[in-house]
């Protein structure tokens, strides 16, 4: 696949805790299965938290309440 810290095509998903939509954008990007989305969903969501906490919708506590996969 890729490196999934440098997949940054569902960035503005990510940061504004549209997880689907951004799955539905990793899928189509990469051509990969749902799980192997969300392995790089969490990956991006990780560094993001890091290099651009500020820019989040909610806190990180908030940011999974309700997703379950």
């Amino acid at each position: 696949m890729t490196d999934s810290a440098a997949v940054d095509v569902a960035d503005d998903q990510i940061l504004a805790k549209q997880i689907i939509r951004g799955l539905k954008v990793l899928r189509e990007h990469l051509g990969c299965s749902l799980p192997e989305a969300l392995d790089v969903f969490a990956a991006r969501y990780e560094v993001l938290r890091v290099e651009r906490a500020d820019d989040f919708a909610c806190s990180h506590d908030e940011y999974w309440v309700g997703f379950y996969s």
